[in-house]
């Protein structure tokens, strides 16, 4: 009877060796990519927006590249409102944040950036009908629209009184807020007033110089050298190879970086 149940046990441990193994083989043959969870508004069109259920733009498109070059599975975390996209990177939900974040040194100080991956400027936009708006003078005591933790919100309140600024959620938002004479004008990305206009048919128009111009970089925890150098690289291989510009050219009709 001992004989017999010595011979069980080898038995059983041999297949249980052999299903290991096939497990083990399973995992090396299939892999399993790291992931590149980067996050974004999903209210930003034509960089991040609902299409049909589905977060789409320029932004995605390039953080789409960018896990590709990684070698990393992209997984986006979206729609998320711009003012809580460096507090959760900076509680670990993300890797990285595609989402025009314009680079400032006040950002600086708790995150790091990429290397720029596009450049606009900050443009004023007005209802069609407005004639007492041509540019930033004009804007002394008007009401200004502005999306939340942008870096328009401190250019708004440099150009008239703090309480005269209301602050929203999305850019679209604020420039339909034009036509219902809440407020008198909007600062916002010019390409983004643009495409807004044009696309939704909105009865608006941009006046004026661009009031600044800005550089938008990815955003990495503070200190993550790593990611942070291949995610540069990345950047500069997509550029350098023209996929940067065939994914501008798909949304824009233009080279957005100005290199």
């Amino acid at each position: 009877m001992k004989k017999i149940w010595t011979v069980l046990l080898a038995v059983v441990m041999l297949g249980s060796l052999a299903t290991t193994a096939g497990c083990s083989k399973d995992a090396a043959e299939t892999g399993s990519r790291e992931k590149f969870v980067f996050a974004n508004s999903g209210a930003y069109k034509p960089f991040s927006f609902d299409e049909g259920g589905q977060i789409v733009g320029f932004d995605v498109d390039i953080a789409n590249e960018i896990a590709k070059r990684l070698d990393r599975e992209p997984v986006m975390n979206s729609p998320v409102p711009f003012d809580s996209l460096i507090q959760g990177l900076k509680a670990g939900k993300y890797d990285a944040l595609v989402a025009s974040h314009g680079i400032t040194d006040e950002r600086a100080k708790v995150v790091d950036f990429s290397r720029p991956y596009y450049r606009s400027g900050a443009q004023i936009f007005v209802g069609e009908d407005t004639t007492d708006i041509g540019g930033s003078a004009d804007l002394k005591g008007k009401k200004i629209g502005v999306v939340k933790a942008s870096t328009y919100l401190d250019l708004a309140e440099s150009l008239t009184d703090s309480d005269k600024v209301t602050t929203y959620d999305s850019d679209v938002i604020a420039l339909q807020d034009l036509t219902t004479g809440r407020i008198d004008a909007v600062i916002t990305d010019k390409l983004v007033g643009l495409v807004a206009r044009n696309e939704a048919g909105l009865k608006i128009n941009a006046v004026g110089d661009p009031l600044q111009q800005d550089e938008m970089g990815v955003i990495v925890q503070k200190g993550d050298t790593q990611l942070l150098n291949d995610i540069n690289k990345a950047l500069d291989d997509m550029i350098a190879d023209g996929t940067y510009e065939e994914i501008s050219m798909r949304w824009f009709g233009e080279n957005i970086l100005g290199e």
